[in-house]
């Protein structure tokens, strides 16, 4: 997933260039030093807090210690984790679903999800296989929501294998659809209309059935 950060915060100060004339503004190579720690103490800041150095992470990785930031721009970036540090997507407000290095590996695990959240994306998959033909259309298509109503009901840390799980339950359904319209009409092809009740023998349960006994098999 990718981010959505805003690089306001920083300030370029190069040769020819007047410094910017912001109030209260100081360098980044200036953040240890004893008069910016206490403006950051009495704005309020903890500076010992993994918001906060998350933030600052942040801010010297795009940054350098020639530019400068102030401490409301301090305080804008800090908006952007949560408690523990952790990046919050902007799109829903949660946390826990920036891929990363070091969480790249642990995210591709199965995991247990909500029935509510299988049943919306199977709704959901089946609906839009009728009425796109079989097209995925990104323009149209509704399963995002389907994602985000699931990782509000999963904790922090489970999201991105929640996610990962999902994709593959998303995938078995549509694989499913395109394998019931072509024994429907094996003229079927995508972008052509559906024969129809060529999905009604479709059930969940019996998609789901066959997609744990492949997880079996492979573990």
């Amino acid at each position: 997933m990718s981010r959505i950060i805003d690089y306001s915060y920083l300030f370029q100060s190069m040769p020819g260039i007047k410094k910017p004339n912001i109030t209260g503004s100081f360098q980044l190579s200036q953040l240890n030093s004893g008069s910016v720690q206490a403006q950051l103490k009495a704005a309020g800041i903890n500076t010992n807090s993994r918001q906060y150095k998350a933030a600052i992470k942040e801010m010297m990785q795009n940054g350098n210690g020639a530019m400068f930031t102030n401490i409301q721009c301090i305080k804008n970036s800090m908006k952007c984790y949560d408690q523990d540090g952790d990046y919050i997507d902007p799109t829903n407000g949660l946390a826990g679903l920036l891929v990363t290095e070091e969480n790249e590996s642990s995210r591709k695990r199965i995991i247990s999800i909500p029935e509510s959240s299988k049943i919306e994306m199977f709704e959901q998959t089946k609906k839009e296989f009728l009425r796109e033909n079989g097209v995925l259309n990104g323009d149209t298509t509704k399963r995002s929501d389907v994602y985000t109503n699931m990782y509000r009901n999963v904790k922090k840390n489970d999201r991105l294998a929640a996610g990962y799980t999902m994709e593959k339950y998303e995938r078995a359904y549509r694989q499913a659809f395109l394998a019931a319209a072509r024994k429907a009409d094996p003229d079927w092809e995508i972008g052509k209309a559906v024969k129809p009740g060529a999905l009604d023998g479709i059930t969940r349960e019996s998609i789901e059935a066959n997609l744990k006994r492949t997880w079996s098999v492979r573990a």
